[in-house]
């Protein structure tokens, strides 16, 4: 279903490479408009992962996690089976409880069309009840050193994740 070799940080985003399987595709031979929502979570997930703040850390050390408040799918265009894709993660607004990412896929090869583009907001929230927490500093920096990633005005291109 995915494959995650050259998961990068460019211009402000993550971008997560996804390999489309015919487990993921429906009757009509293109995507099953539910699996976007799991690929998005795979690269939300793999982001946090490569910005060195993982899920599973916020969850024992903190007793917190993040929590899908509202999303807003586009489904522009189809995407069939093989066709391999890249998930662009990029943060819009990172507040003290919560956050808003846009998701782009994008058909590798075809760079500027989206196939599907998600809104949508993460809230922070404590494992025990479910109320609303201050996210950690350390995800608070890492969401915004990815956003503040784009662009550097020398010029320099931006590493792959790990090579930094």
């Amino acid at each position: 279903m995915i494959f995650h070799p050259t998961a990068s940080v460019h211009d402000g985003s993550h971008h997560y490479p996804v390999r489309v399987y015919y487990e993921d595709t429906d009757a009509g031979g293109v995507v099953y408009h539910a699996n976007y929502l799991r690929f998005a979570e795979r690269a939300r997930t793999e982001a946090l992962r490569d910005l060195g703040v993982p899920h599973a850390e916020m969850t024992s050390q903190y007793g917190l996690m993040f929590m899908v408040r509202r999303v807003k799918v586009d489904y522009l265009g189809p995407a069939r089976l093989d066709d391999s894709l890249v998930v662009i993660t990029q943060p819009l607004a990172i507040r003290a409880a919560s956050t808003d990412l846009r998701q782009r896929f994008v058909r590798i090869g075809e760079a500027g069309r989206d196939l599907v583009s998600l809104e949508i907001q993460l809230a922070c929230v404590r494992l025990s009840d479910q109320r609303p927490a201050r996210v950690p500093a350390r995800w608070r920096d890492a969401l915004v050193r990815l956003r503040d990633a784009g662009a550097p005005e020398d010029g320099r291109e931006v590493a792959p994740v790990g090579a930094q």
